[in-house]
């Protein structure tokens, strides 16, 4: 799974085999937390995160929203930014 941006300590991955892994997705990875967040609602479907990693995981998806579902429909990996 290809890490697309890390910040404050937290790793941002993407599957890039979607008809096995339903809605367009992101994982997170902080520490020995693990989450999944929907890029289209922001919403985290499962995991545990705590809650500041949460906030800074959406603030950064709503960023780039765009080119996440742009990546999850073309199978095309590029990194992007984290945040400053």
């Amino acid at each position: 799974m290809p890490v697309i941006a890390r910040f404050y300590g937290i790793i941002i991955k993407m599957y890039f085999s979607q008809s096995e892994h339903g809605v367009p997705h992101i994982h997170a990875v902080y520490g020995e937390y693990n989450a999944v967040f929907e890029i289209q609602t922001l919403e985290m479907l499962e995991g545990d995160l705590p809650v500041r990693a949460q906030r800074l995981v959406r603030e950064w998806s709503a960023k780039y929203q765009q080119e996440l579902l742009q990546m999850w429909n073309s199978n095309e990996f590029m990194r992007l930014p984290g945040l400053e």
